[in-house]
Protein backbone atom coordinates (compact mmCIF):
# COMPACT_ATOMS: atom_id res chain seq x y z
CA UNK A 1 0.00 0.00 0.00
CA UNK A 2 1.29 3.30 -1.25
CA UNK A 3 2.23 6.01 1.89
CA UNK A 4 -0.76 8.05 -0.37
CA UNK A 5 -3.18 5.22 0.55
CA UNK A 6 -2.66 5.07 4.15
CA UNK A 7 -4.26 6.78 6.83
CA UNK A 8 -3.29 8.75 9.60
CA UNK A 9 -6.09 7.62 12.97
CA UNK A 10 -6.06 9.68 16.21
CA UNK A 11 -5.72 7.56 19.42
CA UNK A 12 -6.49 10.20 22.57
CA UNK A 13 -5.66 7.19 24.57
CA UNK A 14 -1.85 6.54 25.74
CA UNK A 15 -2.83 2.94 27.34
CA UNK A 16 -3.65 -0.81 26.36
CA UNK A 17 -6.05 -0.18 23.74
CA UNK A 18 -3.34 1.48 21.42
CA UNK A 19 -0.69 -0.61 22.00
CA UNK A 20 -2.93 -3.71 20.79
CA UNK A 21 -4.24 -2.11 17.95
CA UNK A 22 -1.25 -0.24 16.31
CA UNK A 23 0.19 -2.94 14.84
CA UNK A 24 -3.05 -4.77 13.25
CA UNK A 25 -4.28 -1.93 12.00
CA UNK A 26 -0.63 -1.03 10.73
CA UNK A 27 -0.79 -3.87 8.34
CA UNK A 28 -4.11 -2.80 6.80
CA UNK A 29 -2.77 0.85 5.86
CA UNK A 30 -3.47 2.72 9.07
CA UNK A 31 -1.42 4.25 11.64
CA UNK A 32 -2.57 4.60 15.03
CA UNK A 33 -0.87 7.73 16.59
CA UNK A 34 -1.07 8.94 20.24
CA UNK A 35 -2.65 12.37 20.31
CA UNK A 36 -2.05 14.01 23.76
CA UNK A 37 -5.05 15.69 25.02
CA UNK A 38 -4.53 15.95 28.83
CA UNK A 39 -1.14 17.40 30.65
CA UNK A 40 -0.70 19.58 27.85
CA UNK A 41 -0.81 23.44 26.63
CA UNK A 42 -3.51 23.55 23.44
CA UNK A 43 -3.20 27.21 21.75
CA UNK A 44 -7.29 27.79 20.73
CA UNK A 45 -5.86 30.75 18.20
CA UNK A 46 -3.68 31.61 16.10
CA UNK A 47 -1.15 28.69 14.76
CA UNK A 48 -2.05 24.87 14.52
CA UNK A 49 0.44 23.36 16.73
CA UNK A 50 2.70 21.23 14.52
CA UNK A 51 1.53 18.30 16.44
CA UNK A 52 -2.17 18.90 15.30
CA UNK A 53 -1.76 20.80 11.68
CA UNK A 54 -1.37 17.61 9.61
CA UNK A 55 -0.89 14.53 11.86
CA UNK A 56 -4.00 13.09 11.43
CA UNK A 57 -6.74 12.23 8.53
CA UNK A 58 -9.38 10.51 10.96
CA UNK A 59 -9.75 10.40 15.13
CA UNK A 60 -10.96 6.93 16.60
CA UNK A 61 -12.84 8.34 19.69
CA UNK A 62 -13.19 11.82 20.75
CA UNK A 63 -11.90 12.82 23.80
CA UNK A 64 -12.95 11.95 27.03
CA UNK A 65 -12.37 15.28 28.34
CA UNK A 66 -14.98 17.15 26.50
CA UNK A 67 -13.80 20.67 27.23
CA UNK A 68 -10.12 19.74 26.04
CA UNK A 69 -12.25 17.83 23.42
CA UNK A 70 -13.80 20.47 22.00
CA UNK A 71 -10.52 22.38 21.26
CA UNK A 72 -8.77 19.86 19.58
CA UNK A 73 -11.69 18.78 17.54
CA UNK A 74 -12.10 22.58 16.01
CA UNK A 75 -8.47 22.56 15.40
CA UNK A 76 -7.94 19.18 13.90
CA UNK A 77 -10.90 19.02 11.74
CA UNK A 78 -11.31 15.58 11.44
CA UNK A 79 -14.10 12.94 11.53
CA UNK A 80 -14.37 10.47 14.72
CA UNK A 81 -15.53 7.23 14.54
CA UNK A 82 -17.45 7.61 17.87
CA UNK A 83 -17.57 11.49 18.19
CA UNK A 84 -18.61 13.31 20.79
CA UNK A 85 -22.82 12.25 20.90
CA UNK A 86 -21.64 9.11 20.85
CA UNK A 87 -19.36 9.28 24.23
CA UNK A 88 -21.70 11.70 25.99
CA UNK A 89 -24.33 8.93 25.19
CA UNK A 90 -22.60 5.91 26.76
CA UNK A 91 -20.95 7.60 29.61
CA UNK A 92 -24.38 8.72 30.63
CA UNK A 93 -25.54 5.29 32.15
CA UNK A 94 -28.94 6.13 33.29
CA UNK A 95 -29.68 7.51 29.72
CA UNK A 96 -28.44 4.48 28.19
CA UNK A 97 -30.68 2.54 30.43
CA UNK A 98 -33.84 4.40 29.50
CA UNK A 99 -32.84 4.43 26.07
CA UNK A 100 -32.62 0.94 25.95
CA UNK A 101 -35.81 0.02 28.24
CA UNK A 102 -38.22 2.32 25.47
CA UNK A 103 -36.62 -0.06 23.09
CA UNK A 104 -37.75 -3.08 24.93
CA UNK A 105 -34.19 -4.07 25.79
CA UNK A 106 -34.08 -5.90 29.00
CA UNK A 107 -32.14 -4.04 31.48
CA UNK A 108 -31.59 -4.44 35.19
CA UNK A 109 -34.43 -2.70 37.40
CA UNK A 110 -32.75 0.78 37.92
CA UNK A 111 -33.80 4.27 39.24
CA UNK A 112 -31.95 7.73 38.86
CA UNK A 113 -31.30 10.04 41.82
CA UNK A 114 -30.25 13.87 41.07
CA UNK A 115 -29.62 15.23 43.52
CA UNK A 116 -29.68 17.47 45.57
CA UNK A 117 -32.51 15.51 47.38
CA UNK A 118 -34.01 14.70 51.30
CA UNK A 119 -33.14 11.49 52.29
CA UNK A 120 -37.20 10.79 52.19
CA UNK A 121 -36.51 10.37 48.34
CA UNK A 122 -34.03 8.26 48.51
CA UNK A 123 -35.74 6.06 51.39
CA UNK A 124 -39.02 5.75 48.94
CA UNK A 125 -37.04 5.59 46.04
CA UNK A 126 -35.35 2.01 46.92
CA UNK A 127 -38.70 0.80 47.95
CA UNK A 128 -38.79 -0.52 44.82
CA UNK A 129 -35.93 -2.52 45.18
CA UNK A 130 -34.47 -5.85 47.79
CA UNK A 131 -31.17 -5.57 49.38
CA UNK A 132 -28.48 -5.01 48.83
CA UNK A 133 -28.80 -2.84 46.06
CA UNK A 134 -25.80 -1.41 43.93
CA UNK A 135 -25.09 2.18 43.87
CA UNK A 136 -23.63 4.09 40.72
CA UNK A 137 -22.30 7.55 39.87
CA UNK A 138 -24.00 8.33 36.83
CA UNK A 139 -21.23 8.79 34.52
CA UNK A 140 -17.84 7.02 35.90
CA UNK A 141 -16.26 3.88 34.38
CA UNK A 142 -13.70 0.85 35.61
CA UNK A 143 -16.22 0.35 38.23
CA UNK A 144 -15.12 3.56 40.58
CA UNK A 145 -17.18 4.58 42.88
CA UNK A 146 -19.70 1.43 42.56
CA UNK A 147 -20.61 0.26 46.00
CA UNK A 148 -23.25 -2.35 47.22
CA UNK A 149 -25.36 -0.83 50.02
CA UNK A 150 -26.66 -3.99 52.22
CA UNK A 151 -29.44 -2.18 54.09
CA UNK A 152 -31.14 1.57 54.38
CA UNK A 153 -28.44 2.75 56.85
CA UNK A 154 -25.42 2.01 54.95
CA UNK A 155 -27.72 3.34 51.62
CA UNK A 156 -27.50 6.66 53.10
CA UNK A 157 -23.93 6.07 54.43
CA UNK A 158 -22.70 5.85 50.61
CA UNK A 159 -25.04 8.43 49.57
CA UNK A 160 -23.48 10.99 52.50
CA UNK A 161 -20.17 10.39 50.56
CA UNK A 162 -21.41 11.18 46.99
CA UNK A 163 -23.64 14.23 48.51
CA UNK A 164 -19.81 15.80 49.40
CA UNK A 165 -19.07 15.01 45.90
CA UNK A 166 -22.20 16.69 44.37
CA UNK A 167 -21.76 19.72 46.46
CA UNK A 168 -18.51 20.67 45.17
CA UNK A 169 -19.21 23.49 42.03
CA UNK A 170 -17.76 22.21 39.32
CA UNK A 171 -19.02 18.58 39.71
CA UNK A 172 -20.60 18.66 36.55
CA UNK A 173 -22.97 15.58 36.80
CA UNK A 174 -24.79 15.51 39.69
CA UNK A 175 -27.04 12.26 39.50
CA UNK A 176 -26.29 8.18 40.72
CA UNK A 177 -28.11 5.48 39.86
CA UNK A 178 -29.79 2.84 42.12
CA UNK A 179 -29.97 -0.53 40.74
CA UNK A 180 -31.40 -4.36 41.48
CA UNK A 181 -27.94 -6.41 42.98
CA UNK A 182 -27.63 -9.40 40.11
CA UNK A 183 -26.02 -12.19 42.58
CA UNK A 184 -24.19 -14.88 40.59
CA UNK A 185 -24.65 -13.53 37.03
CA UNK A 186 -21.93 -13.70 34.65
CA UNK A 187 -20.78 -10.54 33.11
CA UNK A 188 -19.68 -10.50 29.12
CA UNK A 189 -18.38 -7.61 27.56
CA UNK A 190 -19.46 -8.16 24.06
CA UNK A 191 -17.52 -5.58 21.15
CA UNK A 192 -19.19 -4.32 18.43
CA UNK A 193 -18.26 -2.80 15.27
CA UNK A 194 -20.59 -1.47 12.31
CA UNK A 195 -23.63 -3.06 13.60
CA UNK A 196 -22.34 -6.23 14.10
CA UNK A 197 -21.21 -8.97 16.63
CA UNK A 198 -17.45 -8.55 17.05
CA UNK A 199 -16.56 -10.73 19.71
CA UNK A 200 -16.38 -11.52 23.45
CA UNK A 201 -14.80 -12.12 26.58
CA UNK A 202 -16.12 -13.07 30.25
CA UNK A 203 -15.27 -10.81 33.06
CA UNK A 204 -14.51 -13.26 36.08
CA UNK A 205 -12.72 -12.63 39.42
CA UNK A 206 -10.22 -15.44 40.69
CA UNK A 207 -11.92 -17.60 43.52
CA UNK A 208 -9.95 -16.00 45.98
CA UNK A 209 -11.02 -12.55 45.38
CA UNK A 210 -14.67 -14.36 45.05
CA UNK A 211 -14.11 -16.04 48.65
CA UNK A 212 -13.19 -12.39 50.12
CA UNK A 213 -16.78 -11.59 49.42
CA UNK A 214 -15.77 -9.14 46.40
CA UNK A 215 -18.15 -8.35 43.82
CA UNK A 216 -17.31 -6.57 40.73
CA UNK A 217 -16.08 -7.47 37.70
CA UNK A 218 -14.02 -4.94 35.86
CA UNK A 219 -11.02 -5.78 34.73
CA UNK A 220 -9.28 -2.97 36.16
CA UNK A 221 -10.19 -4.12 39.30
CA UNK A 222 -8.96 -7.51 38.99
CA UNK A 223 -11.33 -9.54 36.83
CA UNK A 224 -9.75 -12.28 34.32
CA UNK A 225 -11.37 -11.73 30.55
CA UNK A 226 -11.53 -14.96 28.89
CA UNK A 227 -12.67 -14.97 25.13
CA UNK A 228 -16.13 -16.99 24.37
CA UNK A 229 -18.20 -17.71 21.56
CA UNK A 230 -21.64 -16.49 22.37
CA UNK A 231 -25.00 -17.57 21.19
CA UNK A 232 -26.89 -15.95 18.60
CA UNK A 233 -29.61 -14.15 21.36
CA UNK A 234 -26.40 -12.70 22.96
CA UNK A 235 -25.03 -11.82 19.62
CA UNK A 236 -28.32 -10.33 18.55
CA UNK A 237 -29.27 -7.95 21.67
CA UNK A 238 -25.67 -6.58 21.71
CA UNK A 239 -26.19 -5.65 18.44
CA UNK A 240 -29.53 -4.42 18.77
CA UNK A 241 -28.20 -2.05 21.87
CA UNK A 242 -25.80 -0.57 19.64
CA UNK A 243 -28.46 0.06 17.03
CA UNK A 244 -30.66 1.51 19.36
CA UNK A 245 -27.82 4.39 20.65
CA UNK A 246 -26.54 4.45 17.21
CA UNK A 247 -22.83 3.93 18.10
CA UNK A 248 -20.68 2.53 15.20
CA UNK A 249 -17.98 1.29 17.88
CA UNK A 250 -19.42 -0.15 21.23
CA UNK A 251 -18.59 -2.85 24.14
CA UNK A 252 -21.54 -3.58 25.49
CA UNK A 253 -21.52 -5.62 28.90
CA UNK A 254 -24.42 -8.70 29.07
CA UNK A 255 -25.48 -9.80 32.51
CA UNK A 256 -26.38 -13.66 32.40
CA UNK A 257 -28.50 -14.38 35.27
CA UNK A 258 -30.31 -17.23 36.06
CA UNK A 259 -29.33 -21.06 34.12
CA UNK A 260 -27.49 -18.44 31.69
CA UNK A 261 -25.06 -17.96 34.00
CA UNK A 262 -23.29 -21.48 34.20
CA UNK A 263 -21.87 -21.07 30.49
CA UNK A 264 -21.22 -24.17 28.60
CA UNK A 265 -17.40 -25.23 28.37
CA UNK A 266 -17.82 -24.26 24.70
CA UNK A 267 -18.75 -20.73 25.77
CA UNK A 268 -22.26 -20.82 25.02
CA UNK A 269 -24.63 -19.39 27.03
CA UNK A 270 -27.02 -22.11 28.30
CA UNK A 271 -30.54 -21.93 27.05
CA UNK A 272 -32.85 -20.46 30.28
CA UNK A 273 -32.69 -17.36 32.55
CA UNK A 274 -32.20 -14.19 31.33
CA UNK A 275 -29.99 -11.88 29.25
CA UNK A 276 -29.50 -8.06 30.51
CA UNK A 277 -27.52 -4.83 29.14
CA UNK A 278 -26.06 -3.43 32.68
CA UNK A 279 -23.94 -1.09 30.63
CA UNK A 280 -22.18 0.21 27.53
CA UNK A 281 -18.87 1.87 27.05
CA UNK A 282 -18.11 3.74 23.86
CA UNK A 283 -14.55 4.06 24.52
CA UNK A 284 -14.13 -0.14 25.17
CA UNK A 285 -10.50 -1.47 25.63
CA UNK A 286 -9.66 -3.95 22.92
CA UNK A 287 -8.13 -7.12 24.56
CA UNK A 288 -6.33 -9.78 22.91
CA UNK A 289 -6.89 -10.04 19.03
CA UNK A 290 -7.63 -14.31 19.47
CA UNK A 291 -10.61 -13.44 21.97
CA UNK A 292 -12.48 -12.16 19.21
CA UNK A 293 -13.81 -13.15 15.91
CA UNK A 294 -11.17 -13.87 13.26
CA UNK A 295 -11.89 -10.87 11.09
CA UNK A 296 -12.09 -8.57 13.75
CA UNK A 297 -9.46 -6.15 12.53
CA UNK A 298 -10.52 -6.60 9.23
CA UNK A 299 -13.65 -5.04 10.26
CA UNK A 300 -12.68 -2.23 12.30
CA UNK A 301 -10.09 -1.16 9.89
CA UNK A 302 -12.80 -0.92 7.43
CA UNK A 303 -15.25 1.12 9.39
CA UNK A 304 -11.86 3.46 10.54
CA UNK A 305 -11.83 3.80 6.33
CA UNK A 306 -15.49 4.58 6.27
CA UNK A 307 -15.48 7.01 8.53
CA UNK A 308 -12.83 8.93 6.96
CA UNK A 309 -14.23 8.79 3.99
CA UNK A 310 -17.29 10.29 4.98
CA UNK A 311 -19.81 7.93 4.90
Amino acid sequence: MSDADRLRLAVTTDAETLERIRDPLATRGIDARHLPVKGRSIPVSGGIPTDIASAFDVGFVYPSRLMEGGALDARLEIPWVNGRDAVVTSRNKGGVVAALDAADVPVPRTTMISNPVDEAVVTEAVERFSFPVVVKPNSTTRGIGVAKATDLDSLHGIIDYLNLVHDYRATGDKSYLLQEYLPNATDYRVMVIDGTYAGAVERRLPPDALAAGRWKHNVHRGAVARGVDLGPEARALAERTARTLDIDWLGVDLLAVGDRAAARSDGHEADDGRLLVNETNARPTVDAATKYEPDFYDRLAALVRRIAAGD
